[in-house]
């Protein structure tokens, strides 16, 4: 069988991250004046050029949900109760321990008080949303049963509907961070309701009228690159606006970076442990425990951008995840296929 890898881009995303890095603190510096006026085109807190290229990205991995899936929730309920376990219950809870352990205490002197509650708030943002996309990514190459990664991923976007908000003003309520409720559930609705709703009834009009193949190869192929573009183009835009922050203390990303890669692996690890404990097939255990590690980093962006902008601690946080997600994952990857001979169990039960 041959070796599965991910796509040219996908496979190098850290790279063309470190690169957007280099564009926008460059453009940054060439053209401040473009950047301030960028800045400043707000509704509500919301900045437009940004939130037109979230949507370009998030709008995409909506249209892959196919909702029906979660009749089937029924047929193997342990993997997908462990999954919403780690992501619901232990996942933000953890993330904000390790945030308060490092930022509010082991690099406070190095980052001072203000710094340490934004990138607080960026790591709680972070990890109150669980990965959309790049779960399917993964769950292929572990060789995840894709019929059940879709029930979790089609189940996680619902829950998070409900449960995002509250989380994320709980905890950032609970580290003394003040959120501005109404902006937080404008970015609720602006990036997760109004995707959500607009990919569902993209995707049951188009699969009614032109055919599953035509909306797969015709429609939602072609989508693939205005994604990519979307992400680098966001990422351009915020390094360009944090470029003085970076250029003036770089060190900071490598800071942000630790407690970000500790998570990753302990919620992968915890998700893969309680599988394993459960009897829950390998298929389904491995996407579970890279699910419950990894993030939707695209919302996480969007809505640290419109609470504390774009200049904030808190969105250099959200990016930081997107720079160190794909090698961390990989690792987790590589590691979940070399212990595929943990999970052959003598009697399969149900899950």
């Amino acid at each position: 069988m041959s070796e599965k890898r991910l796509d040219f881009f996908e496979r190098y995303l850290s790279i063309w991250v470190g690169l957007c890095i280099v564009i926008g603190i460059i453009l940054g510096k060439l053209f401040p004046t473009v950047m301030n006026v960028l800045s400043q085109m707000e509704v509500s807190h919301v900045n437009l050029p940004i939130a037109i290229l979230i949507w370009l990205m998030i709008y995409p991995m909506m249209l892959k949900i196919d909702f029906s899936a979660i009749l089937k929730v029924g047929e193997k309920p342990k993997g997908l109760f462990i999954t919403l376990f780690v992501n619901w219950i232990v996942k933000p809870f953890s993330m904000a321990l390790l945030g308060w352990i490092f930022f509010k205490n082991l690099f406070l002197p190095l980052i001072g008080t203000e710094l340490a509650n934004e990138y607080m708030a960026g790591v709680i943002i972070l990890a109150a949303a669980p990965c959309t996309a790049m779960v399917f990514v993964w769950s292929y190459l572990t060789d995840g049963d894709p019929a059940y990664t879709l029930v979790q991923v089609a189940i996680n976007d619902l829950i998070m509907l409900v449960l995002f908000a509250p989380i994320v003003m709980f905890l950032l309520g609970v580290s003394n961070i003040v959120v501005p409720k109404d902006v937080l559930f404008m970015s609720v609705l602006l990036y997760i309701v109004i995707p959500l709703g607009a990919g569902y009834l993209t995707r049951k009009l188009l699969l009614s009228s032109k055919g599953e193949e035509w909306f797969n190869t015709k429609f939602l192929a072609p989508l693939k690159p205005v994604t990519i573009i979307a992400l680098l183009a966001t990422l351009v835009i915020i390094f360009a606006f944090q470029g003085e922050v970076i250029l003036g203390n770089w060190f900071n990303i490598v800071l942000v970076a630790i407690p970000i890669t500790i998570q990753v692996y302990f919620n992968s690890g915890l998700a893969y442990w309680l599988a394993k404990k459960f009897k829950v097939p390998h298929s389904i255990a491995a996407p579970g425990a890279l699910i419950g590690a990894s993030n939707f980093f695209e919302l996480a962006v969007a809505v640290s951008i419109s609470l504390f902008g774009l200049k904030s601690g808190a969105t250099l946080a959200t990016v930081v995840g997107v720079l160190v997600e794909v090698p961390v994952m990989l690792s987790v990857c590589n590691f979940c296929n070399k212990t595929r001979h943990w999970f052959i169990f003598k009697k399969q039960v149900g899950q």
